[in-house]
């Protein structure tokens, strides 16, 4: 690794690698996970065009043929809808005016469209009301500061693994400065206003309308990239951006390209600052994370407004989310061997799953716990620590083992370790924890996010209510919270992260197997008899 100094700016060169997250001597395995349509998390500094005048032939790779994921255009079209539609129901259904769920959904029965708008934060003007133009350029203006600080803080310039059309990106990294930078800010509000601090209760008022923005920001870049993708050069076109189109992301199916994204690392080059903004890592790394841990405060400033104090609960629950965060970005320059950027474009998938899902999704169960405030008390905080404590246990030590055998596989700490070598030249460990299941590190991951549903425990919760017999019309009294017919149901939004990521890390597994087995063929098969396990040792 050489490291040169520039103008108080590191720089980093990484070494070449085509690999994803998997059980293999390189590269390192990613120490974040977060959305992959995700998660997961789910993760620019470029010389000028203008600094070179040679014009670069790059002679188009060889491909090979990619089937649809995620259900073909079919499954396309049914995230693209569907997903936005389920994140705006986590608000309504799941709230302060009647309860989580709304109670008219624990009665089928009885349900009605009217009804179930009375129970919910719904807008008075319907569906306009869901848009709010202050709102979206208050979500702009975070939008900015996050650019402005990518641009113009110091930051680590590292290089990209190699290019299928020849050479490298280079990219500047500093989301973990900046994050701090606007905690910083943020901290210094709520000093000098306590939890009524204007961005805190701004956060909470107008909650619906920021997810609107947020998913106007990511279509509007989902369709920009699209769009751009066909100026991508082709064949002996020069090329010297060295810009290509993702493998399995120019099938010829409009709905599903825009969807899985056409274009591999879709950059923008800005010529007054001459820097070059690579749009998925912005994406991956800024506004989304660190969005989730503001969403994660400003859940903790209402509880805290509503009862005088903040319950064991919420303070774990923000704790484990902010520290994964701030892993995250501390150890950004990470990202770039994940398969997020070596592999899939950046289109909806990823737009929509960086800037709405992950903050608005993840941070339910801060939500939840702002409205009703869970005492876990010291032997049950104890125990969601265990839990969180065995499953960093195993994601870190199966990382570092990995990690440590690919830089030094002489190391004492894993020269003990057996291994196949591939015809390619690289091994496959077959031994410690990566002998146990080809992706321990996911189990490890997995078991982490039970940490982040166990505190709202048995879920779900109502606001105590009075029906008038005259007229029939209910009323909710916030200042009372009880759990009532409501206990066990809510459950299904505390914990739904829980069965999601299974899902996610499932998925993501099955798509690094097919990666390898096109990539090592025979090798795999041998090496998948060996170590039988996927991710959870004997079972899966």
């Amino acid at each position: 690794m050489a490291r040169t100094r520039q103008r108080n700016t590191k720089t980093i060169k990484t070494e070449d690698s085509d690999e994803s997250d998997v059980s293999l001597e390189h590269p390192p395995s990613p120490d974040t996970s977060s959305w992959s349509i995700a998660e997961d998390v789910r993760r620019q500094h470029h010389e000028s065009p203008a600094k070179s005048n040679r014009k670069t032939r790059t002679v188009a790779p060889k491909e090979e043929k990619h089937g649809y994921e995620f259900g073909g255009p079919l499954g396309a079209i049914g995230v693209i809808v569907g997903l936005p539609i389920l994140t705006y129901m986590s608000v309504l259904l799941c709230n302060d005016v009647s309860g989580c769920p709304a109670p008219s959904l624990l009665h089928p029965k009885s349900l009605s469209l009217a009804r179930l708008r009375a129970e919910t934060n719904w807008p008075e003007s319907g569906f306009l009301g869901l848009f709010n133009l202050e709102v979206t350029g208050w979500v702009l203006s975070y939008y900015g500061l996050s650019l402005a600080l990518q641009l113009f803080l110091p930051g680590t310039i590292s290089q990209g693994v190699k290019l299928s059309v020849g050479g490298h990106h280079q990219y500047k990294f500093n989301a973990f400065p900046s994050a701090l930078l606007i905690l910083s800010g943020a901290g210094i509000g709520t000093y000098v206003w306590g939890p009524t601090f204007p961005l805190w209760t701004y956060i909470w008022d107008n909650l619906l309308q920021i997810v609107t923005a947020n998913l106007l920001i990511s279509t509007a870049l989902s369709v920009f990239v699209y769009v751009r993708s066909f100026s991508v050069p082709h064949g002996k076109q020069p090329n010297p951006t060295h810009r290509e189109l993702a493998a399995g992301g120019h099938s010829g199916n409009i709905i599903y390209d825009f969807f899985i994204g056409r274009e591999l690392n879709p950059r923008v080059h800005l010529p007054l600052v001459n820097q070059t903004i690579d749009i998925k890592i912005f994406c991956e790394m800024r506004p989304g994370l660190l969005g989730w841990i503001l969403l994660d405060l400003a859940f903790c400033a209402h509880q805290y407004s509503t009862y005088g104090r903040l319950s064991d609960s919420i303070l774990l629950l923000t704790f484990f989310q902010a520290l994964y965060v701030l892993d995250a970005l501390y150890m950004e320059p990470s990202i770039l061997t994940t398969m997020d950027i070596t592999t899939d474009g950046f289109g909806f998938m990823l737009a929509f799953g960086d800037l709405v899902w992950v903050p608005f999704i993840y941070s339910l169960q801060a939500r939840y716990l702002a409205v009703y405030a869970v005492d876990l008390g010291p032997w049950g905080s104890a125990g969601v620590l265990s839990i969180l404590g065995l499953g960093y246990y195993i994601f870190r030590a199966a990382n570092n083992e990995k990690n440590r055998f690919r830089t030094d596989p002489s190391d004492p700490r894993v020269a003990h370790l057996s291994s196949i070598k591939t015809k390619t030249g690289s091994r496959l460990i077959t031994s410690g924890w990566w002998g146990t299941a080809r992706h321990i590190n996911y189990l490890g991951d997995w078991i982490m996010a039970w940490a982040y549903s166990l505190p709202t425990g048995v879920a779900g919760y109502v606001m105590a209510s009075y029906t008038n017999p005259v007229t029939g019309v209910t009323t909710y009294d916030k200042t009372t919270v009880v759990q009532g017919q409501a206990r066990g149901w809510g459950m299904i939004a505390t914990y739904f992260y829980v069965l999601y990521f299974a899902i996610l890390l499932m998925h993501r597994e099955r798509r690094d197997e097919e990666k390898c087995r096109r990539k090592y063929g025979e090798d795999w098969k041998k090496y998948t008899e060996i170590v039988r396990s996927r991710i959870v040792p004997y079972v899966y």
